[in-house]
């Protein structure tokens, strides 16, 4: 009989909070792949590289919603098994609300090692992968690098300037300066560009000028002047500014756990250095992975509180709210701490501490209120 509920109870968990974080994540991943069209309108990157990357970073958002989802499953499912009456047929069963309190609580240890799984592991390698793609990523719209009365500087030592954009697709006085040897050529140092008039091919990948000129600096400080009434620069291959260095939510936890055991003593290791505000901001990297799904279990016994018989009728219709403001304050929190949990290593303990200890006195205070309720 209790296997028959605890399954019922959990697979209508499950089609909630699957529903409610599929809609939440689909709706942060809408808004934040929109943000990140500057990759192809600003940077040049290619729609394939766009998509990819959007796509690789849906796992940070999954993992983010996690700790929301359960919150508003497990309110979902006790306020729709009461609406039905299926509550009272448990207890007049003789179920004890405690079992069901054990039920929820197992369910959010479920979720706690999903969202550790996600913070610890598959986070780390596909946010690093997507910035691999970033980085070995190249430029295929040229068209991007050319904006009107703008100093564009997407490409790494390549700063291009145009005055003018006519209806015909013409460019009009062209500036480019080429300080990383781009388009300068063997024998050079930098480069100054300037053309009258000029337009990107049908390739999207060839520049094409009229009328200008080029000043090479060579290697020997002297200039060379060359006019040209055409010339053709290909710009297809090279590629972007984009940060391409990994931060520190693509680290892998392996290596943050290394940079904080040594000390910070290694030195060949990115994103681990000796400064005081590089070793805070490991350590608060490391309790946002292990420390925030820990604040799970204390919603879950939250939550449970629902359970709770309508003797109370003042609150009753309000509890609801009473118990999702609570547990959401909760999460609210867990985030905003975190952030200065890494201060020293008595606000990361405190961090820990706190879920820790709310847990045991929260579900004693469940057990002390279950256990002699009249469940009928």
């Amino acid at each position: 009989m209790k296997n028959t509920i605890y399954k019922y109870f959990f697979y209508e968990f499950l089609r909630y909070f699957s529903i409610t974080l599929f809609a939440l994540a689909v709706i942060v991943w809408t808004i934040q792949s929109v943000n990140y069209l500057d990759l192809v309108t600003e940077d040049g990157h290619a729609f394939t590289t766009y998509f990819l990357y959007s796509s690789l970073t849906l796992s940070k958002i999954l993992t983010k919603l996690m700790p929301l989802c359960f919150l508003i499953s497990i309110i979902l499912t006790i306020l729709r098994l009461e609406k039905d009456n299926e509550l009272i047929i448990m207890w007049s069963s003789g179920l004890n609300k405690i079992y069901i309190v054990n039920l929820i609580f197992r369910i959010s240890l479920l979720i706690m090692f999903l969202q550790l799984i996600f913070t610890s592991i598959l986070n780390p390698a596909l946010l690093k992968l997507s910035r691999s793609v970033l980085k070995n990523s190249q430029l295929e719209f040229v068209p991007s690098l050319l904006k009107e009365k703008q100093f564009n500087d997407t490409v790494k030592g390549l700063t291009i300037f145009v005055d003018k954009k006519e209806e015909d697709q013409m460019y009009k006085n062209i500036f480019i300066r080429d300080d990383a040897n781009i388009l300068s050529g063997i024998g050079a140092t930098s480069s100054t560009i300037f053309a009258q008039s000029g337009y990107v091919d049908s390739s999207a990948n060839n520049l094409i000028l009229y009328d200008g000129n080029i000043q090479r600096l060579k290697e020997d400080n002297t200039i060379n002047v060359f006019k040209f009434k055409k010339t053709v620069f290909n710009l297809s291959g090279i590629s972007t500014k984009s940060i391409s260095a990994p931060k520190m939510q693509e680290t892998s936890t392996l290596k943050i756990l290394n940079c904080i055991i040594n000390n910070n003593t290694s030195t060949n290791m990115h994103n681990c250095s000796q400064t005081k505000k590089s070793f805070m901001d490991t350590k608060i990297e490391i309790n946002k992975r292990f420390g925030m799904p820990v604040y799970i279990p204390l919603i879950s016994l939250i939550c449970s509180f629902l359970l709770s018989s309508r003797s109370d009728r003042k609150i009753y219709n309000y509890r609801k709210y009473i118990y999702f403001l609570i547990g959401f304050l909760v999460l609210a929190l867990s985030e905003i701490i975190v952030r200065y949990s890494g201060v020293s290593w008595t606000h990361s303990v405190t961090y820990y501490f706190v879920p820790l200890l709310m847990v045991p006195i929260i579900y004693l205070t469940l057990l002390r209120k279950f256990k002699y309720e009249n469940l009928i």
